[in-house]
């Protein structure tokens, strides 16, 4: 087997991770589900009788939406830039074995640690053996989608590890006890006034007269971190991209949280998942123009932090790299679903999605909400569960969410493609194969609509599916099918079947 054509499966066989000390649950799932949560579609019922959560999300997306047009409405080139990010990242997708174990020998060579983990719960103990050897008990982070799908705070917490969120949206759900609800602005459930009043009962350095203007609320957010930024040993970061040719790791952010994190701990823990790998460093020219334009709707994103192992003397003294598959590998295999591994996190798709913006965040019972999460979360974690199997029903198919995607994610194939995965395990099988079986003859047709108007004054009495009869009616039977008014008006039937069954 040749590098190139190595599977990033044989790699991670390759390269198993430690278990000294703190052993991962061989049981575990590859991402939480939210505990209690139900099927979308009774979250979703709960969630649009909110008129206050409708409100704020409706006013939020709405000026995330008009602003990222306006930026992208700026470049001549988005539709070649578009395209550009979908082939790199389906290259590196088709050779990410190879692009992998480069990566590994780069960050090595510059004095850093490369950790393997094949799901959420070796992710979680290596993470934790770590912090454990430092002998701190608490960490700083910097948002991250990748330790909220392996559950990383709650996993630390039962090893006496208490996680700091210094991203100011996390920060807020953090401190509300609650969960984000969106990939880019986690807390877009919370107006103003919310924050405020969450700020001044779990904040105790929050001003009394505290109001809820954006520069005083984010005074005091700044002035409760700056202790935790100036006294933490050991951070912990996500990863928006890792350049194969050089070793060299990125973070995008806006608000200087990530940097502090970065730069001022002596131990610097990322948390990857293998598909954010580029070839090399000149892709990134390409990324740095659809990433910030599609998420903040800024030309540049005000910070960017990038570093190759460590720097004696600048920055963290220890880096350690942990590569996270968790099911990426299975989705990579798959010809249509792995479309989902080019996502770079943008959140685009959620601010057009009309789904989302009525029933909200939580209602996807991931942390991937919206519709990036409706394809994404279902393929990680299986359809065993009552919410995943619910999730690619999540969508009215209008294809916004393909139309901003700046990776050409084309989310509705996908959505239908796991649409007919789920079928397979419901009744719906059975009906939909009688179904075809009646429509592929006309004969059988006939047979079907003369019977079901014979049948017409029962019909209404019949119990159809709940899933299917609570969102929809019954089209009235007809006393006479088209088929019978032709022959009673035209004197003959329509031409017969031929013998491949058509017409």
């Amino acid at each position: 087997m040749s590098r190139l054509d190595a599977s990033p499966a044989e790699v991670l066989r390759r390269a198993e991770p430690e278990h000294d000390g703190l052993h991962a649950d061989e049981t575990a799932a590859r991402m939480p589900t939210y505990v209690g949560m139900p099927s979308f579609p009774e979250a979703a019922h709960d969630a649009v009788a909110d008129t206050q959560l409708r409100r704020n999300l409706a006013h939020a997306t709405g000026t995330i939406r008009a602003r990222r047009a306006a930026a992208v409405a700026e470049l001549d080139d988005w539709a070649e830039l578009r395209d550009a990010g979908r082939r790199i990242k389906d290259h590196t997708l088709q050779y990410l074995g190879h692009y992998l174990r480069l990566l590994e020998e780069n960050v090595t060579a510059a004095g850093g640690v490369v950790h393997w983990a094949r799901d959420a719960g070796e992710a979680n103990t290596i993470v934790a053996r770590l912090v454990a050897e430092t002998g701190e008990r608490e960490v700083v982070k910097v948002k991250s989608m990748a330790t909220q799908e392996i559950g990383l705070n709650e996993a630390l917490a039962e090893h006496g590890i208490t996680a700091y969120e210094t991203d100011l949206a996390e920060l807020i759900v953090q401190l509300a006890d609650d969960r984000p609800s969106h990939i880019l602005v986690p807390a877009i459930h919370k107006n103003r006034a919310e924050i405020r009043d969450l700020f001044s009962r779990r904040m105790p350095s929050a001003p009394a007269d505290l109001s809820d203007e954006p520069a005083e609320l984010a005074e005091a957010a700044r002035r409760h971190l700056r202790a935790k930024f100036l006294s933490a040993k050991v951070a912990v970061s996500g990863a928006n991209f890792a350049i194969a040719e050089t070793g060299t790791v990125l973070v995008v952010e806006s608000e200087g949280n990530g940097r502090m994190c970065l730069t001022l701990p002596d131990t610097l823990i990322t948390v990857m998942g293998i598909e954010k790998l580029l070839p090399t460093a000149r892709d990134l020219e390409v990324f740095l123009q659809l990433l910030p334009r599609s998420s903040t709707a800024e030309r540049m994103n005000p910070y960017t932090s990038a570093w190759t192992g460590v720097t004696p003397g600048d920055g963290p003294r220890n880096f350690h790299l942990v590569l996270l598959d968790n099911g990426r590998t299975e989705i990579r295999d798959e010809e249509v679903g792995r479309q989902a591994l080019r996502c770079i996190r943008c959140s685009a798709c959620l601010n057009v999605c009309p789904v989302y913006a009525r029933a909200g965040g939580h209602a996807y019972g991931s942390p991937y909400p919206g519709p990036i999460g409706a394809i994404l979360s279902p393929q990680i974690r299986g359809i065993g569960s009552t919410v995943d199997a619910s999730l690619p029903f999540a969508s009215s198919l209008c294809g916004a969410c393909y139309d901003v995607c700046p990776v050409a994610i084309d989310i509705p194939e996908v959505l239908v493609h796991l649409r007919a995965k789920t079928a397979k395990k419901l009744p719906e099988k059975a009906v939909m194969g009688l179904a075809a079986w009646g429509l592929r003859s006309p004969a059988r047709l006939a047979l079907g609509q003369a019977v079901a108007s014979r049948m017409r004054r029962i019909a209404p009495h019949v119990r159809f599916p709940r899933a299917w009869a609570d969102t929809r009616d019954l089209p009235a039977i007809p006393k006479e099918s088209f088929r019978a008014w032709w022959k009673r008006t035209r004197g003959f039937a329509a031409a017969p079947d031929r013998k491949d069954g058509s017409r």
